[in-house]
């Protein structure tokens, strides 16, 4: 996620961090290889221009320069500044209105929509939200049966709308139906349509009047960069948007649609699109955003992953034997590798870590560590109880028969057996205290990382 920005921008960071003393002259060079990260990240240019400005103003207009710490102050005003950028803080969802709270989707064709509407359902779902989605794409080939399949993967109601029947039609049987039956929350999806074209913009004003939502979200790709902010801007100017969701962050490496629709728009970006899982929505939160892109990581969004998706008691089962150092076995293994995948995998765990962490394991590619993990759940359900319990017990034949029953080589079982020893190593290191060790022996040990 926004590889190539973060990249660029620790570059200039370390720059100022070995620098001993600060003159306008480098901060004047440090800015211009800022300026061009941030266009190299397709970053709308007056954006780039309004953030350059700002942060040479708090650098040379305070005592920043004559700080013992110099460019520990820079580097805090340049975080605090891509924060404002992308507005300070989250913006949650208001459904504080009448049952039902209506949630309009509009956009371009292809931009994510009605995928983004079977997410946000399963957010409100978590939230013990009774949750309707609806559909008047009745211009795209099996748009609705795309929304009906995916509500039925989440166990949400979908109403019941035809590609023979008009979008305003829709709208008005969907708030019948959602009154009728005591729905909380409807989330409508609309079909993609261009700002430019009149009849389409017409239609989705009309449903926006026959729905009266309560929020309006404008669904940007972000691997569109420049034009997604146009975009958003033209639709802005034809709704009341209240948010935007940028969608596909997951697959952009640059940055510029994250950086400018909010100050191009005025309106707060309020969930991202992080996998094409159905629970790959994330709420935004432009501190943590800003941290990412500097390279620090975001703890906090990976502790939240951890409170959200992690059985505390097998948690802390596993935590009094990596204290005690003992009994760590194969079920244990097998554990870990279940956490990291209600975690969203490798990929999205290393996406949150700081760059000291994720650059000593700069090997992972997140598509091998996350068929890893698959295929290490696979041989160790192919175990029997004891060999889990006591693997020294595995030799050839129970090798061959571990393999054939999971589906994979011989020596992949081999493969996973060094890998447990060597976790087991870790986790007496760990037991006695040394984590520095534990960290530096991490590559090449831990699943998917060569």
């Amino acid at each position: 996620m926004l590889e190539n920005l973060t990249e660029r921008l620790q570059t200039v960071i370390k720059t100022i961090r070995g620098q001993s003393r600060f003159s306008e002259d480098n901060i004047s060079d440090a800015m211009r290889e800022v300026r061009i990260a941030l266009i190299e990240a397709d970053v709308a240019l007056p954006v780039v221009k309004y953030f350059i400005d700002r942060v040479k103003e708090k650098v040379l207009g305070a005592e920043v320069l004559k700080s013992v710490t110099p460019g520990q102050a820079i580097i805090k005003i340049v975080q605090d500044e891509l924060t404002s950028l992308m507005g300070t803080e989250n913006v949650s969802l208001d459904l504080s209105t009448k049952p039902p709270a209506v949630i309009l989707m509009a956009g371009l064709q292809g931009s994510g929509k009605t995928t983004t509407v079977a997410k946000l359902a399963k957010i409100l779902l978590d939230q013990k939200k009774k949750v309707l989605v609806a559909s008047a794409d009745v211009y795209r080939p099996a748009a609705i049966e795309q929304l009906k399949t995916l509500a039925a993967g989440l166990n949400v109601d979908c109403f019941d709308s035809s590609p023979k029947d008009k979008p305003i039609k829709i709208a008005s049987a969907t708030l019948d139906y959602a009154k009728k039956y005591f729905f909380d929350v409807v989330i409508f999806d609309t079909a993609g349509r261009l700002g430019i074209d009149e009849v389409m913009m017409k239609e989705i004003k009309q449903l926006h009047k026959k729905l009266m939502p309560i929020e309006t979200l404008f669904i940007v790709d972000a691997m569109q960069g420049q034009d997604a902010v146009n975009t958003a801007k033209a639709f802005g100017e034809a709704l009341p948007l209240t948010g935007i969701v940028l969608t596909k962050l997951d697959g952009d490496s640059r940055g510029g649609a994250a950086l400018s629709v909010k100050y191009i728009t005025d309106k707060p970006i309020k969930y991202i699109g992080v996998s094409e899982k159905t629970d790959g929505l994330e709420a935004f939160h432009p501190e943590r955003m800003a941290s990412r892109i500097l390279g620090m990581g975001d703890i906090v969004g990976l502790v939240e992953e951890a409170q959200k998706n992690v059985d505390t008691k097998e948690a802390e089962k596993l935590a009094e034997k990596v204290k005690s150092g003992k009994n760590f076995d194969l079920d244990d293994f097998k554990n870990q590798i279940s956490q990291m995948k209600k975690m969203g995998g490798v990929g999205a765990m290393m996406d949150k870590m700081p760059s000291q962490i994720s650059g000593a394991a700069s090997k992972i590619n997140p598509e091998d560590g996350d068929k890893s993990l698959v295929q290490i759940e696979a041989i160790i359900s192919s175990m029997t109880f004891r060999e889990r319990k006591h693997p020294d017990v595995i030799k050839a034949k129970r090798k061959i028969r571990i393999a054939n029953g999971s589906g994979v080589q011989v020596q992949d079982v081999n493969r996973l057996l060094k890998q447990f020893e060597e976790m087991q190593k870790m986790m007496k290191i760990f037991s006695k205290g040394g984590i520095g060790k534990m960290m530096r022996g991490l590559t090449g040990r831990f699943p998917g990382i060569n």
